[in-house]
């Protein structure tokens, strides 16, 4: 007898510490707070948004599952083998590089990558149907709203700055009419297509007539880029950004329709909140 009480109150005490532990139900499905407090730290948010990150996807999960989707070994290792190839790396050096880089094993690789896939089909699934093409005045309106998206500077006229100090080249940058022989300058004209992307894009960010943010140099130095002009070329119009606009605009359309058919589930699914992080 006193077992059969001991064995009752231990399934009892286990089923608490379940129950306690679920934070959501969706659709009889548990998210549970080491879910919520997990996509927290993950996403840098608080509860509330995260709660509702983890319910979206919990809700896409099911769906997958009622539309029966799946993701084969195949295609899992086809994907893998092209990011692979992106990166110029085999399939095993891939791997290495991807737990090297965040600590995830290759089982968890391909289980990231089936997600992945199963999302992509689901969302095909949902949205195929009411996307259209976008026309030549769609296309010519989205390129006049967005011109800055597509406006390339074709060289930068600069003067650059390099100190072995770091503090030496900022006191440089907050008193331009300071003068230190510790800092070397070279003015010259910086082509568009000839420097690196990261480059590129500091320049690009760097207002008219000012410093940019202080980089290293490649002889362990520092370095900062004085603007003095940027010139631009014309860029043909919108006919030279088609096939890009249209990629933009189709993927607008499918995140809206995804939003709002992923609302109207939300709004009729079967969701229990039971407690939150506190």
């Amino acid at each position: 007898m006193n077992k059969i009480i001991f064995t009752l109150f231990l399934t009892i005490g286990l089923y608490a510490q379940i129950v306690d532990g679920v934070a959501i139900v969706v659709k009889g499905s548990a998210i549970t707070l080491y879910d919520i407090k997990k996509e927290m730290s993950f996403t840098n948010t608080n509860a509330k948004n995260a709660a509702e990150s983890l319910i979206r996807k919990k809700l896409e999960e099911l769906e997958v599952i009622e539309r029966g989707i799946t993701a084969s070994s195949d295609e899992i290792y086809k994907d893998i083998k092209q990011a692979a190839a992106r990166n110029k790396m085999s399939v095993s050096d891939f791997y290495e590089a991807v737990r090297n880089s965040n600590g995830m094993s290759s089982t968890e690789l391909k289980k990231q990558i089936k997600q992945k896939i199963l999302s992509q089909k689901l969302y095909s699934s949902i949205a195929y149907s009411s996307l259209s093409q976008p026309d030549d005045v769609d296309i010519e309106e989205y390129y006049k709203l967005h011109i800055n998206e597509f406006t390339k500077p074709s060289d930068f006229e600069v003067i650059i700055h390099m100190a072995k100090s770091k503090a030496r080249l900022q006191e440089k940058i907050d008193n331009p009419m300071f003068y230190s022989p510790d800092i070397q300058t070279n003015e010259q004209n910086l082509s568009y297509s000839k420097i690196s992307k990261k480059l590129a894009k500091l320049l690009e960010e760097t207002p008219l007539n000012s410093f940019s943010q202080i980089i290293p140099d490649s002889k362990g130095g520092f370095m900062s880029f004085y603007l003095k002009s940027a010139k631009f070329k014309e860029d043909g119009g919108f006919n030279n950004y088609k096939d890009q606009i249209i990629s933009k605009i189709m993927a607008s359309q499918r995140e809206q329709v995804l939003g709002e058919y992923f609302t109207r589930l939300r709004l009729s699914a079967d969701i229990k909140q039971i407690r939150m992080p506190e």
